[in-house]
Protein backbone atom coordinates (compact mmCIF):
# COMPACT_ATOMS: atom_id res chain seq x y z
CA UNK A 1 0.00 0.00 0.00
CA UNK A 2 1.51 3.03 -0.88
CA UNK A 3 2.21 5.85 1.38
CA UNK A 4 2.19 9.55 -0.03
CA UNK A 5 3.39 12.32 2.25
CA UNK A 6 3.31 16.06 1.51
CA UNK A 7 5.91 18.91 2.33
CA UNK A 8 6.59 22.49 1.97
CA UNK A 9 4.06 24.00 3.48
CA UNK A 10 3.98 27.15 5.24
CA UNK A 11 3.02 31.09 5.68
CA UNK A 12 3.78 33.57 2.58
CA UNK A 13 2.98 37.35 1.79
CA UNK A 14 0.85 37.52 -0.91
CA UNK A 15 3.64 37.49 -4.18
CA UNK A 16 5.58 35.10 -2.69
CA UNK A 17 6.51 31.33 -3.15
CA UNK A 18 6.38 28.20 -2.43
CA UNK A 19 7.72 24.32 -3.19
CA UNK A 20 5.48 21.57 -2.37
CA UNK A 21 7.05 18.07 -2.50
CA UNK A 22 5.05 14.48 -2.49
CA UNK A 23 7.00 11.31 -1.48
CA UNK A 24 5.84 8.17 -2.05
CA UNK A 25 6.69 5.24 0.15
CA UNK A 26 5.67 1.55 0.38
CA UNK A 27 4.84 1.83 -3.30
CA UNK A 28 5.30 2.81 -6.67
CA UNK A 29 4.32 6.80 -8.23
CA UNK A 30 6.26 6.27 -11.37
CA UNK A 31 3.36 5.26 -14.28
CA UNK A 32 0.47 6.64 -11.86
CA UNK A 33 -1.51 9.46 -12.98
CA UNK A 34 -1.08 11.93 -10.10
CA UNK A 35 -2.52 15.33 -9.20
CA UNK A 36 -2.58 17.99 -6.51
CA UNK A 37 -5.60 19.03 -4.90
CA UNK A 38 -6.71 21.73 -2.09
CA UNK A 39 -9.48 22.13 0.35
CA UNK A 40 -10.61 25.07 2.83
CA UNK A 41 -12.39 24.87 5.83
CA UNK A 42 -16.69 23.75 4.87
CA UNK A 43 -15.54 23.18 1.55
CA UNK A 44 -14.94 20.45 -1.12
CA UNK A 45 -11.64 19.24 -2.58
CA UNK A 46 -10.84 21.00 -5.96
CA UNK A 47 -8.32 20.16 -8.06
CA UNK A 48 -5.37 22.24 -8.90
CA UNK A 49 -2.71 20.47 -11.25
CA UNK A 50 -2.41 16.98 -12.61
CA UNK A 51 0.48 15.26 -14.47
CA UNK A 52 0.19 12.08 -16.19
CA UNK A 53 2.07 8.91 -15.23
CA UNK A 54 4.95 9.80 -18.05
CA UNK A 55 5.01 12.83 -17.27
CA UNK A 56 4.30 13.79 -20.45
CA UNK A 57 0.68 15.66 -20.09
CA UNK A 58 -0.13 18.22 -17.17
CA UNK A 59 -3.09 20.01 -16.74
CA UNK A 60 -3.95 23.03 -14.54
CA UNK A 61 -7.27 24.49 -13.48
CA UNK A 62 -7.37 27.98 -15.16
CA UNK A 63 -7.05 30.00 -11.19
CA UNK A 64 -3.72 28.69 -11.37
CA UNK A 65 -2.32 28.46 -14.93
CA UNK A 66 0.62 30.97 -15.69
CA UNK A 67 1.49 30.73 -11.74
CA UNK A 68 1.99 26.96 -10.55
CA UNK A 69 4.06 24.49 -12.27
CA UNK A 70 3.43 20.47 -11.42
CA UNK A 71 6.11 18.11 -11.74
CA UNK A 72 7.60 14.41 -10.73
CA UNK A 73 10.76 12.37 -10.87
CA UNK A 74 9.84 9.19 -11.14
CA UNK A 75 13.32 7.97 -10.00
CA UNK A 76 12.76 9.61 -6.40
CA UNK A 77 9.34 8.73 -6.49
CA UNK A 78 8.28 12.81 -5.96
CA UNK A 79 5.59 14.58 -7.27
CA UNK A 80 6.11 19.01 -7.24
CA UNK A 81 4.16 21.58 -7.21
CA UNK A 82 6.10 25.05 -7.68
CA UNK A 83 3.73 28.23 -6.48
CA UNK A 84 4.69 31.50 -7.46
CA UNK A 85 3.04 34.68 -7.31
CA UNK A 86 0.74 33.27 -4.50
CA UNK A 87 -2.64 34.71 -3.70
CA UNK A 88 -4.29 34.97 -0.33
CA UNK A 89 -7.10 33.23 -2.01
CA UNK A 90 -4.75 29.96 -2.43
CA UNK A 91 -4.81 29.63 1.42
CA UNK A 92 -5.94 25.70 1.91
CA UNK A 93 -4.73 22.22 2.73
CA UNK A 94 -2.63 21.01 -0.13
CA UNK A 95 -2.85 16.83 -0.65
CA UNK A 96 -1.28 14.99 -3.08
CA UNK A 97 -3.26 11.94 -5.04
CA UNK A 98 -2.45 8.88 -7.06
CA UNK A 99 -4.58 7.28 -9.50
CA UNK A 100 -5.91 3.83 -8.98
CA UNK A 101 -5.34 2.55 -12.28
CA UNK A 102 -1.56 2.45 -13.93
CA UNK A 103 -0.85 4.83 -16.97
CA UNK A 104 -4.60 5.71 -17.42
CA UNK A 105 -4.64 9.80 -17.85
CA UNK A 106 -7.51 11.98 -16.39
CA UNK A 107 -7.19 14.91 -18.19
CA UNK A 108 -8.02 18.08 -16.88
CA UNK A 109 -10.83 16.76 -15.38
CA UNK A 110 -10.15 14.28 -12.42
CA UNK A 111 -12.74 13.17 -10.33
CA UNK A 112 -12.06 12.39 -6.41
CA UNK A 113 -12.98 8.59 -6.85
CA UNK A 114 -10.39 8.36 -9.99
CA UNK A 115 -7.74 8.39 -7.00
CA UNK A 116 -6.41 5.78 -4.85
CA UNK A 117 -4.38 6.96 -2.68
CA UNK A 118 -4.35 10.20 -0.75
CA UNK A 119 -1.55 12.35 1.21
CA UNK A 120 -2.40 14.12 4.72
CA UNK A 121 -1.82 17.49 3.07
CA UNK A 122 0.07 20.42 3.82
CA UNK A 123 -1.19 23.91 5.44
CA UNK A 124 -0.32 26.74 2.62
CA UNK A 125 -1.06 30.15 4.29
CA UNK A 126 -0.89 33.67 2.33
CA UNK A 127 -1.47 36.55 4.18
CA UNK A 128 -2.62 39.53 2.45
Amino acid sequence: QVVLEESGGGVVQAGGSLRLSCRASGGTLSTYYAAWWRQTPGNERSFVAAISGSGKSIYYHDSVKGRFTISRDNDLQVLYLQMNDLKPEDTAVYMCGRAGDPWYDYGNQPSIYNFASWGQGTQVTVSS
